[in-house]
Order: structure tokens, then C-alpha cells, then sequence
């Protein structure tokens, strides 16, 4: 990438910031000093990391991560999180897939990335959830918004220009007002984008004397519009009713271009596949809630109604040249698929005056999902038409006691889920999936406090993963004649027990947890002997299980203040099907520093990294990535950040694994390294807010 011209013009940029500053402590009356006396406000400085027995707190609002573009971008920075290369899923370390909450109530995705950076408070990294958080996760990435009480209104527009591979563009508003007892929430975002991908595998198949590889590439033009709104009206001090939708709509125009290489006995063949695509994914969600303080009984009572809808419609048009010839027309493929959730639920909570809390209730789920394909195959002259249907009910229970005796604090919870999905292929008879299962879900945490200082928890909890909706789906990515990303339909839930115990020293953490999860989902391979074709899709592996050991160390030196993470990791994925090697242990650690310099300045350096990995079958690479940030705020309205993000260009991920008598090993170039400045104007004020969103579909995390 030739970054000379960026470079040069993010020079001009922040010399043009100093300049703007420059300008305004010139313009200073000479007097601005007695006038600034007649007000004298005591500030607190607040830390942008705060650790508690192994939960981690940012401060998003008071730091330079405000600044960053997207929620995705915002996350990638945080400690324990990783995105995966497509940006379509978070995981903890040593966690895996996190649930999602939005001032304390339950998201999604999608929920996320319909969120505007600028209306984020707080995000707290909590890895031993309670039982309220659900059954599904060991994680919980909980985000609170910036809230309101007095009478006025807050609007806030921001622009980010980004050069990466190509130039991104991110444009947003966000606003809201109160005015008596009634309070409004709007965003919209406007995101021109050009993201660029690229991903090789070398595989072979000793059976059927196969080798094989390829490199593809692929330049998206994506119009993103991201939106929100809510209305909250307050009835009495413990009463309110709510009404919230928000969503994103995503058009993507984007060729798919395949080199490959492919041997199968002595037949050796070369081909340029050319992928012409078109691709929508919308995504909408729409929520109405209820909440009373039934004073007979002292009981707050929550009633909530909420409807989510995720559409995706793909066109692809494929045309194959073998050995250097000529194009020609291999398949149009046309795709969609549609899931549609509906859920309500009932939360009742009963505070007692000793310190113990009850808390109870129920929910039911219903989806329903249909996956239509088209693929006209111009070889043969043939098109072939797949429908396929899939219900789900579930039903679920909940009671959590918790409270404080002496030095102890204890919360003790059990959740019982009844799960019943139905599918099948519309051309069958017999269905694909017919299943109807209960669980129970118990979850225990214990704290026992020293002293002032040091306090011991002991922590154990039983949960289930779901695959999400969309991996249900038999929507297919072709990327050559030999190879299919194809889909999951058979794919069922993962069940993990975990016990974990730490030891919390002031704001310093060491954590050590133990797991095992049952019917894990990790890739595999499926070749068709008759037509030559390899297929990569999800399973259930038999086992995984593993440990953790957490140390959590953050320190402030004058104008300093760092915070440092490190996991020490070993786990063993097994299965019958898979080649198994001895697994090693792998570590990863994070710091980030942040300096407060004069003027308003703050200067950030952030590095992260990751050992090599072996976890018995899947092996992959160590990275080590490293985030520059500069940031100025000027008067009570504008603020600037310059941002250099993955400075050496080493955002990439390579996965090697053998199963199913297939050899493979990919590897993932991730479009990371950038230079972003970002601009920022807000006018207006709201120092408290009443707003509230209660998020009624536990399992909307599935729906993307």
C-alpha cells in the first residue's frame, strides 16, 4: 500500500488542528482568568480501564477510543476480545462467543453495530455472568449508553476518513432530547465503504490423489446505512413504557476473483474463476416494553414484546478460465434467506430490606426461517431448485436468589429451557431436524471478602451455545469448481461446564478456570468422490476442554497510566474423525498505555499478541499487532484524533488441520492497517437520562 499521500495529508490535517488551537489560546481575553474564576469545578480523573476479579471496565466516553469509527473497530481494541477476519462474530479469550447487552439488556450484532460510537458510556468485559445473563455464553460484553435526566438535548455529528487498502468514509449523527416525562433517542449513520479481503488454501486429499490450492481476492463497494430510535415515556418514578426499533441496511457489489491450482492424478488444470456478486443483508428490530413497581408486594414487574427480522438476498454470476483459454459461463447462482423471531417475556424482582434480592420470571421464542436457492449450471444446461424450512419453540424458566451474609456475597440461580426445532426440504418427506429437549441451567458465584483490599471468588456455571439462524441455511459460497463454502443445517448446540476461582489484590486480578464443552462447533471438510467436489462446513466435534490462567495488572505513574493482560491458555479439542497431534499451551497478552499530555493532548499506545497455538487438532500462527493514537479535544465542542492502526501490517490468521482424510491449511489476510483521522462537533447537553431499552429476545444473537 502507498501510504505517502494519506501520510502527507494527515500531516496537513493535524497541523491545521494545532493551527485551530493555536488560533483559539490566542484569542484568549486577557481577562478569560478572573472570568474563569467565577466557577470553580472539581473533576475526578477517571481511569479508562478498572479491573474486578477478572472483569474489565473502559471508560469509552473520557478516552480516545470515542473517536473510533464503528463498534466493531471499537471492540477490536479492547482487552480478551478478538473479531474474527470476516468481522462477523466477537470472541473472548478463553471464553469464546460472548453475549451481548446494551444497558444491561440483551443484544445483538446487529444491535451493535446499530449503535453510534459517541452514544457509548461504558463497556465492562464480564466473564463469570450471573443467571440473569441467560444460559447461552460464558461471557457477557455489557454496554452502557451515555443516559439523561433534565430537561434539554444533546446532538452530535462526527466524521472519520479512513485510508486503508482503499478509502472509507464514516459519516454520523446522533441526538436525543427530554422534555418532561418524555424522552426521545435517533441515530443514523451513513458508512461508504471499500473493504478489502483476501484468503489462500492448500489442501490434499491422499484417497483420491488430490492436490490443490488457491488464492482469492476480493474488493467490496458497500453502502452501509446504520439507524436507531426509541421513545420512553415515564408514567411514574417506577413506572415507565417504551417503544424502540433500530437496524441496518447493506448493499454490497463485489467481484470475487480465484486462482487455483488443481491436480488430480496426473490431470493438472489452472483456472481463474471471476465471481460477479450482488448482496443485501438487511436487518430490523422492534421492541415494546412495560415495567411497574407493584408496591402490595414490592415487586417491580417487567412485560416486553419484541420482533426481529434479518433478510439476505445474494446473486452471484460465475465464469471459469481453465489453463489460460477462455471465459465461460459456469453457474448463476441466486440465493435468499429469511428468518423472522418474535418473543415475550415477564421479569418480576423482589428486593428484601436484609440485602437479599429474588429475582424470577419467563420467556417464550418462537422463529421461523426459509433458505430458497436457484443454480442454473450452463455446463449442463440444468437449474436446480432448493426450499428449506426451519421452525423453533422455546420455552424457559428462571429463578435467581442472591444477596450478602457478613463478609459474603453469594448469588445462586437456576434456569430450566425447553427447546423444540422442526425442518425439513420441502421436496421430502421426512424431516432433516426434529428434535424436542429440556435443560437445566444452574449457576453459583460465592465471594468471600478478606479484607478491604483482597477478597476470593469461587464461581461455577453450566450454559449452552446455539448455532445462529443464518448457519442453519443452505446459502453456498462458490469459489471454484473444486471447492464450495457451503452450509450447516445439521449443526446443534454446544453445552460447556466451567468452574473458576480468583483472587482480587486492590485493582490487580488472577484468575484460573477450568471447562469442558460438549458437541463443540468447529470446521470440517465433506468430498464428493463422483464429482470431485470439496465442501467445508460446521459440525459438532465430541469434546473440547481446557484451562485459563488470568492475570489482570493495570498501574498509573504521573501522567501514565497502563493496563496489562495476560492469559495463559491450553486446551485439547478431540474428535474420531479428526487427526490428533498433543496439544501445547499458547499465551496472550495485551497493554495498553495511554499518556495525558499537556494542552489536552493523549497519546496512546496499545500492543497485543498471541503465542503460537495447538489445541490437539487446529494450528495456528502468532500474531503480534500494534494501535497508535493521538487525540485533542479544544473548547467544549470539537475534538480530533488521528489514528494509525496494525502499523506493521500484521493482521493475519492461518489455520492448519487434518480431518476427514483431507489435509488443509488457510490462511487469512485481514484489511487492518490503517491511517484514520476522525472530526467531531457536538452542541448541546444532557447530564442524566431515563432512557431504557429491555431487549426481550434471548436468542436474538442468533440472528445474523
Amino acid at each position: 500500500m502507498n501510504i505517502c499521500l494519506p501520510l502527507k495529508l494527515l500531516v496537513t490535517l493535524l497541523l491545521f488542528c494545532l493551527s485551530l488551537i493555536a488560533n483559539a489560546q490566542n484569542e484568549t481575553p486577557k481577562d478569560s482568568i478572573s472570568n474563569q474564576l467565577d466557577e470553580i469545578v472539581v473533576n475526578q480523573e477517571k481511569k479508562t480501564f478498572s479491573s474486578s476479579n477478572g472483569n474489565i471496565k473502559i471508560d469509552v466516553a473520557n478516552s480516545v477510543y470515542s473517536s473510533v469509527p464503528n463498534p466493531i473497530d471499537l471492540l477490536s481494541k479492547l482487552p480478551n476480545v478478538q473479531i474474527s477476519h470476516d468481522r462477523e462474530s466477537i470472541a473472548i479469550v478463553g471464553k469464546g462467543t460472548p453475549l451481548i447487552y446494551i444497558d444491561g439488556q440483551k443484544g445483538t450484532m446487529n444491535d451493535l453495530n446499530a449503535l453510534s460510537v459517541a452514544d457509548i458510556k461504558t463497556i465492562e468485559i464480564i466473564k463469570n455472568p450471573s443467571s440473569k445473563y441467560e444460559a447461552e455464553g460464558r461471557a457477557v460484553l455489557l454496554i452502557t449508553r451515555k443516559l439523561s435526566k433534565k430537561d434539554s438535548f444533546k446532538t452530535e455529528i462526527s466524521e472519520v476518513a479512513s485510508f486503508k487498502r482503499n478509502y472509507n468514509n464514516y459519516l454520523g449523527f446522533n441526538s436525543s432530547f427530554k422534555k418532561g416525562k418524555l424522552e426521545w433517542k435517533a441515530n443514523f449513520n451513513y458508512n461508504k465503504l471499500n473493504p478489502w479481503e483476501r484468503h489462500t488454501l492448500d489442501y490434499e486429499i491422499p484417497k483420491a490423489l488430490i492436490v490443490s490450492n488457491y488464492d482469492v481476492r476480493a474488493v467490496t463497494h458497500r453502502n452501509q446505512y446504520v439507524f436507531g430510535g426509541g421513545i420512553f415515556y415515564k408514567i411514574k418514578e417506577d413506572d415507565y413504557f417504551s417503544v424502540n426499533v433500530n437496524g441496518k441496511l447493506q448493499n454490497d457489489a463485489f467481484d470475487i476473483n480465484t486462482f487455483t491450482f488443481n491436480q488430480i492424478q496426473d490431470q493438472i488444470n489452472n483456472v481463474f474463476t471471476l465471481s460477479d456478486n450482488g448482496s443485501k443483508k438487511n436487518f430490523v428490530n422492534a421492541f415494546v416494553n412495560y415495567s411497574k413497581k407493584i408496591k402490595s408486594i414490592d415487586t417491580q414487574f417487567f412485560a416486553g414484546f419484541q420482533y426481529s427480522n434479518f433478510n439476505q438476498h445474494l446473486e452471484s454470476l460465475v465464469a471459469n478460465n481453465y489453463n489460460e483459454t477462455d471465459f465461460e459461463l459456469s453457474q448463476n447462482r441466486n440465493q435468499k434467506f429469511n428468518v423472522d423471531v418474535f418473543s415475550g417475556r415477564i421479569d418480576l424482582e423482589k428486593k428484601f430490606k436484609n440485602e437479599m434480592n429474588l429475582e424470577y420470571g419467563g420467556l417464550y421464542l418462537k422463529a421461523k426461517s426459509t433458505s430458497n436457492a436457484e443454480i442454473f449450471d450452463f455446463e449442463k444446461n440444468q437449474i436446480e431448485i432448493s426450499d428449506y424450512d426451519f421452525k423453533e419453540e422455546n420455552l424457559a424458566a428462571y429463578i435467581q436468589f442472591s444477596g450478602k451474609l457478613k463478609k459474603i456475597d453469594f448469588s445462586f440461580g437456576l434456569r430450566a429451557e425447553n427447546t423444540n426445532v422442526y425442518a425439513k426440504f420441502r421436496t421430502q418427506v421426512l424431516p432433516s431436524i426434529d428434535k424436542n429437549y429440556t435443560n437445566l441451567f444452574p449457576k453459583t458465584d460465592v465471594t468471600f471478602s478478606v479484607d478491604s483490599t483482597k477478597s476470593i471468588n469461587v464461581n461455577y456455571s453450566k450454559s449452552i451455545v446455539r448455532p445462529k439462524y443464518s448457519s442453519l441455511s443452505q446459502i453456498a459460497t462458490y469459489i471454484n469448481p473444486y471447492f464450495l463454502y457451503g452450509s450447516s443445517i445439521n449443526l446443534g448446540p454446544a453445552f460447556v461446564d466451567e468452574i473458576s476461582s480468583s483472587f482480587q489484590y486492590l485493582d490487580k486480578t488472577l484468575k484460573l478456570s477450568y471447562y469442558k464443552t460438549k458437541d463443540v462447533v468447529n470446521p470440517t471438510f465433506v468430498f464428493n468422490e463422483k464429482t470431485n467436489l470439496l465442501m467445508i462446513t460446521d459440525i459438532n466435534y465430541k469434546r473440547e476442554t481446557g484451562f485459563t490462567i488470568d492475570l489482570t495488572l493495570p498501574f498509573t505513574y504521573r501522567l501514565w497510566t497502563t493496563t496489562n493482560s495476560l492469559v495463559f491458555a491450553k486446551s485439547k479439542v478431540e474428535d474420531d474423525r479428526a487427526f490428533l497431534h498433543p496439544s501445547k499451551p499458547y499465551l496472550y497478552y495485551y497493554s495498553n498505555n495511554t499518556f495525558k499530555l499537556p494542552k489536552e493532548f493523549s497519546f496512546v499506545f496499545s500492543f497485543w499478541g498471541m503465542t503460537k497455538q495447538n489445541d490437539g487438532i487446529f494450528e495456528r500462527k502468532a500474531n503480534f499487532i500494534l494501535d497508535l493514537s493521538l487525540a485533542k479535544t479544544f473548547g467544549k465542542n470539537w475534538s480530533c484524533t488521528l489514528n494509525y492502526n496494525d502499523v506493521f501490517k500484521a493482521t493475519s490468521y492461518t489455520d492448519a488441520f487434518s480431518i476427514n482424510n483431507v489435509n488443509s491449511k488457510f490462511k487469512y489476510w485481514v484489511d487492518a492497517n490503517e491511517i484514520s483521522i476522525a472530526v467531531r462537533y457536538s452542541f448541546g447537553k444532557i447530564k442524566d437520562s431515563e432512557f431504557k431499552e429491555k431487549s426481550v429476545n434471548e436468542s436474538e444473537n442468533r440472528i445474523r
